[in-house]
């Protein structure tokens, strides 16, 4: 069974650009700690402010060591002032196709 994070992005509309970059510079630092890891974010084409991020991982403590890292925590903090909500989510796959 596989696990993974699900992040909902609300940012101030006007600055998803900034948003997109911030957001790629975490992933890429991410991904340099956990060379394994996949994400995609997607931008909601009805909610233009909204994104959302997912990928999956090799466990659930993977992800908790990932959210006490400084990467993290730093990451986040750096895309606070371009959001106006944050909510952050652990998922169990429960079906697959393909």
């Amino acid at each position: 069974m596989s696990v993974y994070t699900l992040g909902i992005w609300l940012v101030h509309p006007g600055r998803e650009n900034d948003f997109i970059q911030a957001w790629r510079d975490l992933a890429r630092k991410t991904q340099e700690d956990y060379p394994h890891t996949k994400a995609v974010l997607m931008h909601d084409r009805d909610v233009r402010n909204r994104f959302i991020s997912t990928g999956p991982w090799e466990s659930l403590e993977q992800i908790e060591q990932w959210r006490a890292s400084a990467t993290f925590t730093q990451g986040v903090e750096a895309m606070r002032e371009l959001l106006e909500h944050f909510e952050s989510r652990t998922l169990d796959e429960a079906a697959s196709i393909g």
